[in-house]
């Protein structure tokens, strides 16, 4: 009976992609809103990265909150993971974390180095090409995980990472802060010079911004990649 309710729930679910799979045109203009998006963000913020201009603008007070969302994810990780830490200390001094191949050291000592650089382009070029703080924090943890995996019994310093990430959390409010003040509204990017539009030093405060995302991004899931491991 069971496993007839379950092919019948696939039998239903496989028909319901089908339809939309079937049903599916693909649309051959902009909808209004997305169309004055990418001309508002080129004209007014001086970005051409479109998705980049509103993350960090229009949307800005958004990704703060999800940020917070998941300093509380963070948070919660090491409360829980934490604790049972604690509990099963004695035991974990006991029995010392299997080393890793040598090719996995090896591959490490190579590869962090180019992700680090990677994960950097990716944070301060997000204004004007694809990328982003989101991105680049989540490249920069990939390289935290790569280090754990080479050397498990390594203990990053997960206060040091607490506090660049709640100072890289204050400076993202004070810059918004700083355009209520002396532009437009909470998080301008026209509190700082626009530039010249596609130079490096352009969009305003969106690559200050960018670059305080992804250290606050990478430092956060640089503790729960940290936090599960143990």
């Amino acid at each position: 009976m069971q496993r007839a309710l379950a092919a019948a729930a696939v039998a239903l679910v496989a028909l319901i992609f089908a339809s939309i799979a079937i049903g599916y045109t693909e649309q051959q203009a902009l909808r209004p809103l997305a169309e004055s998006y990418i001309q508002l963000v080129p004209q007014d913020l001086g970005a051409p990265n479109v998705i980049t201009g509103i993350l960090l603008t229009y949307r800005a007070f958004d990704t703060l909150g999800e940020v917070a969302v998941l300093f509380m994810v963070a948070a919660g990780v090491g409360l829980v993971l934490g604790a049972s830490t604690k509990d099963s200390g004695a035991e974990a001094e006991s029995e010392p974390a299997t080393p890793a191949s040598e090719i996995v050291q090896s591959a490490t000592q190579i590869m962090v180095p180019l992700i680090a650089i990677f994960a950097a382009y990716i944070i301060m070029n997000g204004h004007i090409s694809a990328g982003g703080g989101f991105q680049g924090g989540a490249v920069i943890a990939s390289a935290v995980l790569l280090l754990l995996l080479a050397n498990p019994s390594h203990a990053l310093n997960a206060a040091f990472l607490s506090i660049t990430e709640s100072v890289a959390g204050v400076l993202f409010v004070l810059v918004g802060i700083a355009g209520l003040i002396f532009a437009g509204g909470f998080l301008d990017n026209r509190v700082l010079p626009l530039g010249q539009f596609g130079a490096f030093f352009s969009a305003g405060a969106i690559p200050v911004l960018s670059v305080l995302l992804g250290v606050k991004v990478g430092c956060e899931l640089a503790v729960i990649l940290d936090r599960f491991r143990r």
